[in-house]
């Protein structure tokens, strides 16, 4: 969803190829050959740097490179740039996997083991983040005040699938985050929003 979000975004053209894991599309050597580790997203651009093709996976890697190819969704300052770029990081390297591993516990298959610490664990952690992140965006329309970045691009469709697709917005304590909840009904209603996560269609 986000880099469907942010070439939505970002106006650029695009082709959208859908990789279906159930017939195992992410492990033929047209797909590894964009990405080895097998794993979506993955892009190939056929202008990259120099006029050259790139293909690129991993989705913070492509949210950088499609802002530095556009010059749009990061700042233009140094230090406000490096910043966006933390949280992004920040996304990738806790909000994801800890949503993600909830979502397992307590949807899936992780909902059938008895011993229920490994959920409680992505409980208080998934709390603990949308804790920080509750903090940074009080007084802020995003991430990065006024300036809509990467940085939302990665962080709030995480946020979505944990109320919504996931169905823990209760086990969390969601409503305990009402700068969270403000910002995130900000994001869906953005028309490129809406756009890219309805793709592949």
């Amino acid at each position: 969803m986000k880099v469907s979000i942010a070439l939505e975004e970002l106006g650029l053209p695009y082709e959208a190829h859908k990789v279906n894991f159930q017939t195992n599309d992410q492990t033929t050597p047209e797909f590894l050959s964009l990405n080895p580790n097998n794993k979506i997203p993955a892009i190939l651009d056929p202008q990259g740097p120099g006029g050259q093709p790139l293909a690129l996976f991993e989705s913070g890697a492509i949210l950088i490179y499609l802002a530095d190819k556009t010059g749009k969704l990061l700042p233009a300052d140094p230090a406000q740039r490096y910043q966006a770029i933390q949280w992004l990081m920040w996304q990738m390297g806790g909000l994801g996997p800890m949503f993600g591993l909830l979502g397992f516990f307590h949807k899936f298959a992780g909902k059938d083991y008895e011993d229920k610490r490994p959920r409680d664990r992505y409980v208080a952690e998934s709390k603990r983040l949308l804790g920080v992140l509750n903090q940074h965006l009080a007084g802020r329309t995003w991430m990065m005040g006024d300036d809509y970045t990467v940085a939302d691009i990665a962080i709030f469709p995480w946020v979505r699938n944990l109320v919504g697709f996931y169905e823990a917005g209760d086990l969390v304590g969601f409503a305990d985050f009402p700068e969270v909840a403000r910002v995130l009904a900000a994001f869906v209603a953005r028309p490129a929003v809406v756009r890219g996560l309805a793709i592949p269609a």
